[in-house]
């Protein structure tokens, strides 16, 4: 039976999203319906549609007492919104639904696993969160909270590990028709690690072993975990919070890592090989996982950084985006991301340009937009000595202007959003060392009406910015400090 609490804020969105029109979202990433959107969360396959929920705070555009919102597509770029799908309705949730996952059970009903949160004043004065895992059953619109909830709470936390923080469920079904979930947690020491459990029918759970523990590396509290198998490696991605900066990894404090390792099934516990930043961006964090029904392992994550996310007016009718779907696939000991091919069939009006050489700023005929696939390959001149610079500006005006640049000399490459319409100290710039051979780099950048994906090397890296400049600022120049030979390929992304 849907509680009154969700009917609330079933109509709340219903009556409000009618006020946003079309042209003030996003074109093709998918913005929450109303509010606030952070997290991705339950994203899955499910009766022929993909579904993502979301962390939702309908009533604000700031984060609040936590919902899930929900939509659904056959292609992962258009979504459909459909009715929020839990409210934070009962004595173990009342401060929260928060992030965690889907699976489809045997029975053909879909099965959602969060944290519910609820806290309780202390005695000393303050708070104290309680944190608990919590399952809903549901069709794929509506969902009911298993009546035996919450199914993990402190009691299933072992001895030497933290009572309070204890969130963020991945949930997946294991080839023996089993279930697993890997649960973020801190160890005695306040560093960030991972409990793994199990269960025969996904309602019923045990502890089996600390996954992988942190030992305070990778900042501290890690959360929303994600765990699985790509070309042959164990993978496992999380977002550890307060992280400090390693060379040119993990720049963003609270910000995104991966690992590639091996799982010992038998012991339930991972071994790291690797580890580097999913986005070297400045906008990514929370990323979650699915294998699409051919085979692809498909990744998206909040669009956002939670060091801005609080900068915008009160009167913005939608904060928080997703980022574009990317496939991934392990390549050189590292993943590459890629826009998911789904994309190419927004791609129209070609515009190609080969070995164009400059030394200066140049604009290029027919070479704008703001929803753009734009293709970039860049060479020195031979016989000319290696260039110093290369940028190229995009959603420009005579006002404003985004850039990605690129130094040959350090292989630095270099985001900069300032000139960008921002009227606050925000996190502007990143940088990042990337690979390149004699100043030769690729470059790929997908364009949306707030935000920009640059692709690097065939997706050996991205990074990752959202921007709100008017969207009549829709140039794109470029620029050499030193002689390049540059080939260009753009698409306008439509439908």
């Amino acid at each position: 039976m849907t509680s009154q609490t969700l009917r609330e804020a079933r109509k709340y969105e219903e009556t409000y999203d009618k006020r946003i029109a079309l042209e003030d979202r996003p074109g093709f990433h998918l913005s929450t319906r109303v509010g606030w959107l952070n997290d991705p969360n339950g994203f899955s396959y499910y009766e022929g549609k993909y579904h993502l929920f979301y962390q939702y705070h309908p009533y604000d555009p700031y984060w609040g007492p936590m919902h899930w919102g929900h939509a659904v597509s056959e292609d992962l770029l258009h979504w459909e919104y459909l009715p929020a799908a839990l409210a934070p309705d009962m004595s173990y949730d009342r401060d929260g639904c928060f992030s965690g996952s889907a699976v489809s059970l045997p029975d053909g009903r879909q099965l959602l696993m969060y944290t519910g949160v609820k806290r309780i004043p202390l005695e000393e004065g303050g708070f104290r969160d309680e944190q608990t895992q919590c399952l809903a059953v549901g069709d794929g619109l509506d969902y009911e909270k298993y009546e035996k909830n919450p199914v993990l709470d402190v009691k299933n936390i072992p001895e030497g590990c933290s009572k309070a923080d204890f969130r963020d469920p991945k949930m997946w079904v294991n080839e023996d028709g089993t279930y697993s979930c890997v649960v973020a947690n801190r160890a005695a020491d306040g560093s960030g690690q991972l409990l793994l459990y199990t269960s025969q029918d996904g309602f019923e759970w045990k502890f089996k072993s600390v996954l992988i523990e942190n030992h305070n590396r990778f900042g501290v509290m890690w959360e929303c975990p994600d765990v699985f198998r790509l070309d042959g490696k164990d993978v496992l991605m999380c977002s550890p919070m307060d992280m400090l900066p390693e060379g040119f990894e993990y720049h963003n404090g609270n910000g995104t890592l991966y690992l590639l390792g091996t799982i010992d099934e038998e012991n339930g516990t991972f071994k790291a090989q690797t580890d580097h930043a999913v986005d070297y961006g400045i906008d990514f964090y929370a990323p979650q996982t699915i294998l699409t029904p051919d085979g692809r392992r498909v990744m998206i994550a909040w669009m956002q950084n939670w060091d801005t996310s609080r900068l915008h007016p009160k009167e913005t009718p939608w904060f928080g985006q997703m980022t574009l779907p990317r496939e991934l696939s392990v390549k050189n000991g590292r993943i590459y991301q890629n826009p998911i091919r789904e994309l190419e069939k927004l791609r129209h009006n070609k515009v190609e340009y080969k070995d164009v050489v400059f030394t200066d700023t140049i604009k290029l005929d027919k070479v704008k937009g703001r929803k753009v696939d734009l293709e970039i390959e860049l060479e020195p001149v031979e016989g000319k000595e290696l260039y110093k610079k290369f940028a190229v500006r995009f959603a420009q005006d005579c006002q404003y202007h985004t850039a990605v640049s690129f130094r040959p000399y350090e292989s630095i490459l270099k985001v900069d959003r300032k000139f960008s319409g921002s009227r606050r100290a925000a996190i502007h710039q990143r940088r990042s060392q990337v690979s390149s051979e004699n100043g030769k780099i690729k470059l790929r950048l997908i364009l949306d009406w707030f935000s920009a994906e640059i692709f690097v090397n065939d997706g050996e890296q991205v990074m990752t910015i959202t921007l709100y400049t008017d969207q009549a600022a829709d140039g794109i120049s470029f620029f050499a400090d030193g002689s390049v030979k540059m080939n260009v390929v753009k698409y306008d992304l439509i439908g």
